[in-house]
């Protein structure tokens, strides 16, 4: 079912609210694969990778008018990777956040844009 209020979140610890968490861990377990210059901010590939058993997985782009830019649900047994492209209408940080063991861990990683995607 879709969270509403997830991505109707204008914080980053309102979608973690939302998402049923509290303030993820940052872990080495966790990796975000993005470039370090998006070109085009309409198209920006980003990536989650991790080693831990992940149930979700969610990237945050911390400066866009909505910060939940995708939210995955894995079933058991899923590799623990996806990748998808988001809209960033600036430079920004941007999370990479995975729930494992019904805790949440992150990696982040800023994301410089020239030219931007949402309303840029």
């Amino acid at each position: 079912e879709w969270n509403k209020a997830a991505f109707a979140a204008k914080s980053m610890d309102e979608v973690m609210k939302a998402l049923g968490g509290g303030s993820p861990e940052k872990s080495d377990a966790v990796t975000l694969k993005a470039p370090d210059i998006a070109e085009n901010g309409a198209v920006v590939p980003v990536g989650i990778i991790t080693t831990l058993k992940a149930t979700h997985m969610a990237i945050l782009v911390e400066k866009n008018p909505n910060i939940l830019a995708g939210y995955f649900e894995l079933p058991a047994g899923t590799e623990p990777f996806v990748t998808t492209r988001v809209k960033m209408g600036q430079t920004s940080n941007v999370y990479a956040v995975v729930k494992a063991d019904g805790k949440w861990y992150s990696a982040a990683k800023e994301i410089k844009v020239t030219l931007g995607g949402c309303g840029g």
